[in-house]
């Protein structure tokens, strides 16, 4: 089943910057905790940030102070906006439901490829 929808992957070079928007449905948007989540290449997939539905946000230590998650009510649409990327940023990005990500059996979408290369 799928509850969100991530987009806006590109091939950026080191130092630059990218947003990806993340969408939901009203009932999802206004409900649930939602998270940008990301996995590299024959890497576990790691939490990057999450935003409650009332703002309150968290951040995985390795893109602390560069990125920023943010929520647009009037577009039920989370977005992660990147700056200073690196090559280690390199990775599938995915967004879903906090809670569906720390299930027992949890289910992603298809993602959106983020290349930071020179």
């Amino acid at each position: 089943e799928q509850l969100v929808e991530e987009s806006g992957g590109d091939s950026v070079q080191p130092g630059g910057s990218l947003r990806l928007p993340c969408a939901a449905s009203r009932r999802i948007f206004n409900i649930y905790t939602l998270g940008w989540y990301r996995q590299a290449p024959g890497s576990q997939r790691d939490m990057v940030a999450i935003i409650s539905p009332t703002g309150m946000t968290q951040y995985a230590d390795s893109v602390k102070g560069r990125f920023t998650i943010s929520r647009d009510d009037a577009k039920s649409t989370v977005y992660l906006h990147m700056d200073s990327l690196k090559p280690e940023d390199t990775a599938v990005y995915y967004c879903n439901l906090f809670d569906r990500a720390n299930s027992q059996f949890p289910e992603w979408g298809q993602g959106t490829q983020v290349t930071v290369s020179s």
